[in-house]
């Protein structure tokens, strides 16, 4: 991968907040008790098997959240290939509970990225994440002491999880405008179910079975790419389906379907498959350092039931959102517009929802000689990118556009409106 004078120090972090047995819980507080940087010594990860050498440093482990509850959280830190005492962190979030104290420590572990410019990215369920999370730091600020003070600056979401009533909404008229669904099935939708209301009629589940029965043959998350065929990793007996219903999360009509919860596979439909297969080889998750007592009972997936049911998730983030706007911090939301599980339609109808003025108007931008999406600003800075092409995971399915995005994004500059 190339890395150009702006690439950021990217923190991805796949947080995993756990409960492990009592000899994790040992190790959780010999941890705690080491200097940062033996800390950053026994996380920095030497040799990735089957990676390439690579120009930069990486590192993994846990974060202790908890430690009466010998509860952490697993990350994965890259930094930037040059420079990299100068460049701003990127959180890139996927979790939720305890992310406010794993961020608090683990700058503890790595005091030497605390002043750094703090940004927070996700996509998908992290449209609830991360404008949480950004609260919860753009609150704590104004009272913390300036140890734990967090330099923060914005976040970026994408294909994100807003708003229930306008997710679904966009999501119907999306599947129809887009040839997926016949005029009946869009009609029953319609006629027969209230988005606004979480208690469902068996009219209206009936119509959503129709709906979600066309997402059997093809990829809801990229409607154009190709679904795996692929035996031998059929026969792995990995699935990419999870059937049971969730009870409690939104979007409340939704969820009740199984498609809802189906995970996107990527540009390679068969790529699901082989990265579990990867992660949960006992060499790599050595190499990262997880999994370090070997009591967790169960594999890594890419989406995990292993929790079904909480009540917390609110039926719209806007507020959040319009409060963060508001006290100036930097938020851009983008759509991969291939996506049909939380596809561009639904969030320009939930982003309508706040009601700010338009500062520029809906235009082209480019990534070199080719259209690369389009772009519109909101009052006070709030900006909405589409990637031409790209399907739910936008990196997966279109990696130079984000690249580019993401540069603009921490760099606070509007893309490029002409061929460059």
């Amino acid at each position: 991968m190339e890395f150009s004078s702006s690439s950021p120090l990217l923190v991805f972090f796949l947080l995993l907040s756990c409960s492990f047995t009592c000899n994790f819980a040992r190790e959780l507080r010999a941890e705690a008790a080491a200097a940062p940087s033996s800390q950053q010594q026994a996380d920095q990860v030497r040799r990735l098997p089957g990676q390439p050498p690579v120009g930069f440093r990486q590192f993994a482990g846990y974060v202790t959240v908890n430690e009466s509850h010998g509860r952490a959280i697993f990350y994965w830190f890259f930094e930037a290939a040059d420079n990299a005492a100068h460049r701003p962190l990127l959180l890139w979030l996927n979790g939720a509970e305890d992310s406010y104290i794993f961020l608090l420590n683990w700058f503890k572990r790595f005091p030497q990225f605390k002043s750094h410019d703090f940004f927070i990215a996700g996509e998908s369920y992290a449209g609830h994440y991360v404008p949480q999370l950004s609260e919860k730091i753009f609150d704590e600020n104004k009272r913390v002491s300036p140890e734990d003070f967090i330099n923060f600056k914005g976040f970026m979401i994408g294909n994100a999880l807003l708003d229930d009533d306008t997710d679904q909404t966009g999501m119907i008229d999306y599947a129809w405008d887009h040839a997926v669904i016949s005029d009946q099935v869009y009609h029953d939708v319609k006629s027969n179910c209230n988005f606004t209301d979480e208690n469902s009629t068996d009219a209206c589940n009936a119509a959503l079975d129709a709906y979600y029965a066309v997402y059997d043959i093809i990829d809801m998350y990229s409607l154009y790419a190709p679904v795996c065929l692929d035996s031998a990793a059929s026969a792995s007996g990995i699935s990419t389906k999870n059937g049971h219903f969730i009870s409690g999360v939104a979007p409340k009509l939704a969820s009740r379907h199984s498609q809802w919860h189906q995970k996107p596979t990527g540009y390679d439909p068969c790529a699901y498959y082989y990265t579990e297969a990867y992660f949960n080889r006992g060499d790599v998750q050595e190499a990262l350092h997880a999994n370090v007592s070997g009591s967790i009972p169960y594999n890594w997936t890419h989406c995990s039931d292993v929790i079904n049911y909480w009540n917390d998730s609110p039926a719209s983030i806007l507020p959040v959102i319009r409060k963060l706007v508001d006290g100036g911090v930097r938020v851009w939301v983008y759509s991969g517009d291939a996506d049909g599980r939380i596809p561009v339609t639904a969030t320009r109808y939930t982003l309508r929802k706040l009601g700010l003025k338009t500062v520029q108007e809906w235009t082209a931008w480019y990534d070199r000689q080719e259209v690369g999406g389009w772009r519109i600003v909101y009052d006070q800075g709030l900006t909405f990118v589409t990637i031409r092409g790209a399907g739910h995971e936008v990196p997966t399915f279109a990696p130079r556009q984000p690249r580019q995005l993401v540069r603009a994004f921490l760099a606070n500059k509007q893309l490029p409106s002409s061929p460059f």
